[in-house]
């Protein structure tokens, strides 16, 4: 059985305008997105972004939760080493019981120097503070008194109650898009969260490798996979409908040095044509139930969370969308389990 769930970008290009309107549409799709059969439904963390990029995954996280009853709800990934891990363990606790036991707690590095800045965080530091605050997530949640001494933490005699619904706590994926973040995913965390935008080669072999770290940890390895993703009437229909927006995205990576482009040579070529077989997921139906086995059979992965919404672009719009998601729910994943 592949479960499929969504990742969604609430960012309005290029001012943030009218993001309560993208929001209450994201609320929808998360409710339509239960309603069609995905399992789960997740957001990022970004900052100071002028097109309103999401601040704030847990608190939309909150809103979903209010609004669905049984789809898995998460972050994919929150910037930990921005964040206190007692006040990130305590609204993590809090989602856990609005939601009813349905958290996936992702975490990540990040790597926007102006974040670090913001939050009085040295970026030389976030390792340390990522690696830290794992181990005091997974001691709060266990509702002991405990004391805490490292070198970016300091806590003592504390007890963070109550306790989450799942046991021992939330389940916590790590991102990790390159090697030695692959490693610390598999000492630290109970899943690695893959990009969505690496090509099929790579994510093999850092799947291959996390599982490995994994198991030298004595971790059952799960990997998680992000991809970009459209069904329609065929390629063409993908190509004219998605192919912009997930384009645009991958030049703003490619600008900014992504790891995942780091072969691209010029910006003439990105075009959806010669990208979609070793990134994306796309087509019609039957061609995307066969690209969700060959992605599954090669990276060795039961879970992908799709990225339909780009912030880059804020598109496509909500209605074709809303569309996709139904044309998922009817077409593609019954043939999944």
């Amino acid at each position: 059985m592949i479960k499929v769930g969504l990742y969604s970008s609430i960012a309005n290009p290029p001012r943030g305008d009218d993001l309560d309107r993208c929001v209450a549409e994201t609320i929808a799709e998360a409710e339509l997105a239960e309603a069609c059969g995905f399992h789960g439904f997740f957001f990022g963390e970004h900052h100071q972004d002028k097109d309103g990029f999401l601040p704030s995954p847990l608190v939309v996280c909150a809103a979903v939760a209010a609004r669905t009853k049984t789809i898995q709800i998460g972050t994919s990934v929150l910037l930990l080493p921005l964040h206190h891990p007692l006040r990130v363990a305590e609204d993590a606790v809090t989602l856990d019981i609005i939601s009813g036991g349905r958290l996936a707690l992702g975490v990540g590095l990040g790597y926007q120097d102006a974040d670090f800045r913001a939050f009085g965080v040295e970026k030389r530091h976030r390792v340390g503070r990522f690696e830290e605050g794992i181990e005091v997530l997974r001691q709060a949640w266990t509702g002991e008194r405990f004391s805490f001494s490292g070198r970016h933490f300091d806590i003592d005699d504390v007890c963070v109650l109550p306790l989450p619904i799942q046991r021992p706590g939330p389940p916590l994926w790590v991102g990790g898009w390159v090697p030695a973040a692959v490693d610390r995913a598999g000492r630290l965390g109970d899943a690695i969260v893959l990009g969505p935008s690496m090509p099929l080669a790579e994510n093999v072999a850092l799947a291959d490798r996390y599982r490995q770290a994994a198991s030298k940890a004595g971790r059952t390895p799960e990997v998680v996979l992000m991809r970009d993703a459209w069904v329609g009437d065929g390629l063409n229909d993908a190509a004219r409908v998605y192919g912009p927006e997930v384009m645009q995205a991958y030049k703003y990576y490619w600008r900014n040095g992504a790891t995942a482009f780091k072969e691209i040579e010029s910006e003439e070529e990105f075009q959806f044509e010669n990208m979609w077989k070793d990134r994306i997921i796309a087509g019609s139906p039957e061609e995307c139930v066969a690209e969700f086995h060959r992605w599954g059979d090669a990276v060795g992965t039961d879970y992908f969370l799709l990225r339909l919404r780009h912030a880059h672009s804020g598109g496509p719009p909500h209605k074709d969308i809303m569309r996709a998601i139904e044309r998922f729910g009817r077409d593609v994943l019954p043939h999944l389990q």
